[in-house]
């Protein structure tokens, strides 16, 4: 019993104010005007958009290093975990205030971007790729360097008996390892559409190029549209909980199949 009253009282915590969003808002229309509204659609696509971006990008980049985390032992490793690990610390305000110093105008290679190729990076869209991805990515690495390092090297060896070394990796480590890797998807997907104080320093806050669905709700918040900034904040509710939901799906599948496996 006490542990349902904990559990219960956990879940009111966490329900009620959800809920409160929605009841507050239903009755007004407020999301019925809010889905006709550009601000809430813009916002919407240029959220779902850079953060499929910025999942795609760590999962590219962030697999081998995961691997490199998992499987090897080297000089200065310590530090690399390190510094993997700072950008999930740090004060959002500090990223972007990073990402300025180093892509932007007067950073360190921003003149040499756009005098070189004419790239400039802040305020733009990729500019909110970039400090989604940096400070969402480390989530991915931790996640698949535990799912590598969890692998049973007697499984991949008696494998490598019937198959070469990248067979084995791609029909026996990377099926085994999916799950946690699944997961650290999952965080670096919340990660990225929620980030807000590395976006607006370094990508700024422009409708339609930069404004993702965090920043749209302090706009309208700001602008004292709070019906806007209710709908705003119930569809991105619906939406998170849709894809959590599906991603939940997929890794009971993967689970399901790494029994298969074993």
């Amino acid at each position: 019993m006490l542990l349902w009253l904990a559990s219960s009282a956990l879940l009111f915590f966490l329900l009620v104010p959800l809920a409160a969003i929605f009841i507050r808002a239903w009755p007004t229309g407020a999301f019925g005007s809010a889905l006709r509204d550009p601000v809430v659609h813009d916002a919407l696509v240029l959220s779902l958009t850079t953060t499929s971006i910025s999942v795609g990008l760590a999962i590219l980049v962030g697999s081998p290093v995961a691997w490199l985390l998992a499987r090897h032992r080297f000089p200065g490793r310590d530090i690399l975990e390190t510094v993997l690990d700072l950008p999930m610390v740090l004060p959002p305000a500090v990223a972007g205030v990073a990402l300025l110093m180093a892509f932007g105008r007067r950073g360190i290679f921003g003149p040499w971007l756009s005098d070189t190729f004419g790239i400039e990076l802040p305020f733009t869209l990729a500019a909110v790729v970039l400090a989604q991805t940096f400070v969402s990515m480390p989530f991915f690495v931790k996640a698949a360097a535990a799912g590598f390092a969890s692998v049973d090297r007697d499984i991949e060896e008696a494998a490598r008996l019937e198959g070469s070394r990248l067979r084995v990796t791609w029909s026996v480590t990377l099926p085994l390892a999916f799950p946690a890797m699944l997961a650290g998807t999952v965080m670096t997907w919340a990660r990225a559409l929620g980030e807000f104080g590395a976006t607006i320093m370094f990508a700024g806050n422009f409708q339609g190029r930069t404004q993702t669905m965090p920043l749209a709700i302090y706009q309208t918040l700001e602008g004292g549209r709070l019906d806007a900034a209710l709908a705003l904040c119930g569809i991105l509710i619906v939406v998170s909980f849709a894809i959590l939901l599906v991603f939940k799906w997929l890794a009971q599948r993967a689970t399901g199949s790494e029994g298969v496996i074993d």
